[in-house]
């Protein structure tokens, strides 16, 4: 099995056609998985409840969908 560093960061290759609206995109949908973490760590370490937890990942979900159509209207 292959440990982990707390401090290093993983890396995503992009994959698809490289274009502006993509990478912008892949931007934003990396913010969405860093912000889904850190609100499943508060949850997991009982700073939020579960409803509280459900509804910030609702939000970002839809900002997420939000910025695909306005990005690729």
């Amino acid at each position: 099995m292959k440990s982990t560093d707390a401090n290093q960061k993983q890396h995503h290759s992009f994959r698809g056609s490289v274009t502006p609206e993509n990478l912008v995109f892949h931007a934003n949908l990396q913010e969405f998985s860093q912000k889904v973490g850190y609100i499943c760590a508060f949850y997991t370490g009982g700073k939020i409840s579960a409803d509280k937890a459900h509804e910030q990942i609702s939000q970002l979900w839809q900002q997420l969908k939000k910025s695909k159509v306005a990005i690729n209207p």
